[in-house]
């Protein structure tokens, strides 16, 4: 009870408790108790690891071992399970094995390619309402309103339904941020002076512009609008839902034909906008064709609906609204139809003859050209910007010829039209071009509030001005069967930190829908991804995320091998002249229960519903009442929630949230352990994260929050101040105050005549050894420590034994000397990443807590000495950890280096206490540690 009282900021005389004096006595506190979580990369996974099936019905450990040996094709070990061994029945076995073993590796891999496969679906918006606005809506067209119907429809549904409408012209010499901004000030003054206050909500309709825009004949003109208002609404401090309408770019049934390809870069920008800009985003609208009466009320009904539908299509027949959901592969079976599938072989398409692949050269490209090597290719044109000169290209054409398979590798910008109809026009007339696989592709990643055109412009011209060159170039070639264009789920999903990026793939996604309502042939895929190499490992950080919040990279012998199904799938329908289906897939292996929360965490979304169930409230309004900035927000449900608590648990109750979101957006297991006065870019915080943060905070608080939120409030209780002023007035909690930091105890000076003291040790030791004292208790005691194989290190333990001392790659003994619990770490306490300590070596992990351990021992303060000269000397033998990050699928790209290098032992515990004396890490096998004492004692 007085402990409790204590810590709430009660002043207790604990002194009284403990009288007399001469019976107290100093009694040695235990060292920190670590806060430890699991930090060990998983494993490619295998076979033998499986014991369930995709159903989800368990398997038991014989069935498992089983196909174990089935799929290894490992005779010996089959005839055993079966209990066959010696007897007739092996030979009837050993035929039959490797039919048995093919089977069941395809149907596994079927069954995981047919898990990976999405496309969008359009649903009717059952028992939509007459909206009933009672505030201004701002309309944002292009200067030539003439020149689009749609301008006058959406004024005219809007105002039908109550709103008072803004039209605001902008024209493309004023498409600019500042003078935009500009405008918006202006009017907004203008209002708030007049008594109309703010906008109730915004609706774009610059995107009809579909026209070339000022930095590259991609980048429409109306793309660059929509961009320009975004950030021009911010600047303004405009709080009001913004919505982007297109018309005729997208398509919700075989009936209605996607006309306006280039206005679904829109689309793309905007489900990015919808995850960096939560609040101040209100959705997406796609119009149709005839702009009547009836299609404007439709358009206004769907912007007043409060359903948190923010993907919508007006049509004649009524508003649908959009849905990922799975795309099966036809009706019958793959593993039926498909028997090569694991192969890749796709019976039903034929890629003969002369196949471009653009990107030919990279990590992608590269896997294609194996792939179409396999599947009959005779010559394969592989370009890229550097052509012979790339990376690892004489190798990749050397290993496609000894596949016999004729290989040109050509320097070509695919975006250069003359020069892409110069390599096309030099394909040999006896192996005519079948195939276009356009693979190449540029990113330049960044938050859409710091984007320009030009920037659009780095990533349109690879993945959009070669598409349409590619397109013009070959549609008139009767021989083509196969025109494929590799998009990202950054389109079809969003992707924070890639609005420019996701513009240009929702454009590749929608362009194929056009080609194939042209009669040619196309086929878009949205990947997620990738393992070993591609877009997905150079998008870095920001990929890592998406790898982080539930899509894992897939492997790409499977990914390719999902391509060929999708196309034989495609040249089935072709040649039974029956529709094929979608021409935009999303090829992503999806953890469901961990992305679509993690998605929906700051805006709720139901794109997802038929996937995973409609989210727990749907009832969020984006066109209620006006929002206001920060400063002028009404009161919100937090806010009513602050004000009722005691007024002591007010800071508390801020801290508990900051402490949790930041937790969240890093990953970190809990929240206790964050530290709130350490700087956010010390926690590891960047521009994306950042966003995110200010993300989670505005859903929480119902505040409108600025982008530059953890900059301008560089610390947890810098931020948790801010907040309580927004929200409580600037009310401090009564009877709370900043705790008094003690004056750090300086660590004891050296003894006179005393040259070397060893004042305190720590260790971990096989046989649970955790300190000196442990280790005395074991030797004293004569105790052994050899013990089985830990189950904490991603090992197979059982496939891992074998009892011939010679038969490799396992190991003829069950058990060794091992530290226990070597896959668990504080991260938090020092400041890492969950991403990096998975990274580090263990050596370093153990390193830093038996430092503080040793600090802790010998009663120094650790932050006494930040600045010291004091030094650090490491003796290390072996790093091995590296070889567990080749093998696993998430190999901590980033940190590598510093995670795993000998040199950086010592440099990470000075780093980590702020010491300032020598570092050096001593390598000198077995006497390693004796050496590094010598050279510190010198």
């Amino acid at each position: 009870a007085l402990a409790r009282l204590h810590v709430r900021g009660a002043e207790v005389d604990f002194a009284s408790l403990y009288a007399p004096a001469d019976s107290r006595r100093r009694v040695d506190l235990p060292t920190y108790a670590f806060q430890r979580d699991h930090y060990w990369l998983e494993l490619a996974a295998t076979s033998a690891d499986s014991t369930a099936r995709a159903d989800g019905v368990g398997v038991d450990e014989a069935e498992a071992r089983f196909w174990e040996a089935v799929e290894r094709e490992d005779l010996k070990s089959l005839s055993a399970e079966l209990g066959a061994e010696g007897d007739a029945r092996g030979g009837a076995l050993e035929e039959v094995l490797p039919v048995l073993s093919s089977w069941r590796r395809q149907r596994r891999e079927t069954s995981t390619v047919g898990r990976w496969m999405y496309r969008e679906s359009w649903k009717p918006l059952a028992g939509l309402a007459p909206a009933a606005f009672d505030g201004t809506w701002w309309v944002v067209a292009p200067a030539d309103e003439g020149a689009h119907p749609w301008v006058a429809a959406a004024a005219a549904g809007l105002e039908a339904r109550g709103a008072r409408v803004v039209r605001i012209a902008v024209g493309r010499d004023d498409a600019r941020r500042e003078v935009v901004a500009g405008k918006l000030r202006e009017l907004l003054d203008e209002q708030v002076e007049s008594g109309v206050g703010h906008p109730q909500g915004v609706l774009s309709l610059l995107a009809l512009d579909d026209s070339e825009g000022s930095v590259h004949p991609t980048v429409a003109a109306g793309l660059e609008g929509v961009l320009v208002l975004l950030q021009a609404l911010g600047d303004a401090d405009v709080a009001a839902p913004m919505w982007a309408a297109t018309c005729g770019a997208m398509t919700t049934g075989r009936s209605d034909r996607l006309a306006a390809p280039a206005q679904a870069a829109v689309w793309g920008m905007g489900r990015v906008a919808a995850l960096e800009q939560p609040q101040r985003w209100g959705g997406l609208v796609d119009l149709p064709a005839h702009a009547d009466e009836r299609a404007g009320l439709r358009l206004a009904d769907a912007l007043g609906r409060p359903s948190g539908e923010d993907q919508v299509a007006v049509r004649g027949s009524g508003v649908f609204v959009r849905r990922l959901v799975r795309a099966p592969l036809a009706d019958v079976a793959t593993g039926e139809r498909r028997p090569g599938l694991s192969s890749g072989r796709s019976p039903e398409w034929s890629s003969r003859g002369t196949v471009l692949v653009t990107g030919g050269t990279g990590a992608l490209g590269g896997h294609v050209a194996r792939w179409l090597a396999g599947v009959g290719a005779e010559h394969l044109v592989l370009t890229s910007r550097r052509g012979p000169d790339a990376p690892g290209a004489a190798e990749l054409r050397a290993e496609l010829e000894q596949m016999g398979v004729r290989v040109t590798v050509v320097e070509c910008d695919a975006a250069d039209r003359e020069a892409l109809a110069r390599v096309l026009d030099a394909i040999p007339e006896d192996v005519p071009l079948t195939g276009v696989f356009h693979t190449a592709g540029v990113l330049d990643d960044g938050v859409l509030d710091g984007l320009t055109a030009e920037r659009f412009a780095t990533v349109f011209r690879p993945k959009a001005q070669a598409a349409l060159n590619l397109h013009e170039l070959t549609r008139d070639s009767d021989r083509l069967t196969a025109f494929v264009l590799f998009s990202s789920v950054a389109g079809s999903l969003g992707i924070g930190g890639q609005g420019n990026y996701a513009a240009a793939n929702a454009f590749l996604d929608a362009f194929a829908e056009h080609r194939r309502s042209l009669g040619l042939p196309a086929l878009s895929l949205a990947w997620g991804p990738w393992a070993g190499g591609g877009m997905a490992v150079d998008g870095g950080v920001v990929e890592q995320r998406v790898r982080d919040s539930g899509m894992p990279p897939m492997a790409p012998d499977l990914a390719v091998a999902a391509m060929g199904a999708l196309l034989a799938d495609a040249a089935a329908a072709a040649s039974a002249d029956s529709a094929a289906g979608s021409a935009a897939i999303t090829l992503a292996d999806v953890e469901w229960d961990q992305y679509a929360p993690t998605y929906a965490m700051a805006r709720p979304c139901h794109l997802f519903d038929q996937l995973t169930g409609p989210p727990v409230s749907t009832e969020v309004s984006t066109t209620g009442p006006d929002r206001r900035s920060a400063r002028g927000a009404t009161p919100s449900s937090l806010a009513d929630q602050l004000a009722a608590l005691p007024a002591a648990e007010r800071e508390r109750a801020l801290l508990d949230l900051v402490r949790e979101r930041v937790a969240t957006v890093l990953g970190y297991p809990a929240t206790k352990t964050v530290d709130t006065t350490r700087p956010f870019k010390d926690l590891g915080f960047d521009s994306l994260t950042a966003v995110e943060l200010r993300n989670l905070i505005g859903a929480a608080s119902g505040l409108h929050l600025p982008a530059t939120l953890v900059f301008d409030h560089p610390t947890p209780a810098a931020l948790v101040g801010f907040l309580r002023g927004e929200l409580l007035d600037g009310l401090n909690p009564q009877g709370a105050s900043d705790a008094e930091v003690p004056a750090p105890v300086a660590p004891g000076a050296p003894v006179d005549g005393d040259p070397i003291a060893i004042v305190a040790m720590s260790c971990r030791f096989p046989g649970d050894v955790r300190s000196p004292e442990d280790l005395w208790r074991l030797l004293h005691d004569g105790k052994d420590v050899i013990g089985d194989m830990p189950d904490d290190r991603g090992w197979n333990v059982d496939a891992l034994y074998h009892p011939d001392p010679d038969h490799a790659g396992t190991s003829y003994v069950r058990v060794g000397g091992f530290l226990r619990d070597m896959a668990e770490f504080d991260a938090d306490f020092f400041g890492i990443s969950p991403r990096e300590a998975l990274a580090m070596d263990p050596q370093q992990r153990l390193l830093l807590e038996t430092a503080w351990e040793a600090f802790e021992r010998a009663g120094i303060d650790p932050a006494t000495l930040r600045g010291s000269r004091t030094g650090v000397f490491s003796g290390t033998n072996g790093q091995d950890y590296e070889d567990v990050l080749r093998t696993a699928p998430d190999r901590g790209e980033g940190y590598l280096g510093t995670g795993n290098a000998a040199s950086v032992v010592s440099g990470r515990l000075s780093y980590a206490f702020g010491l300032e004396g020598p570092a050096v890490t001593v390598d000198t096998a077995c006497s390693s540690s004796l050496v590094a004492l010598h050279l510190a004692a010198q």
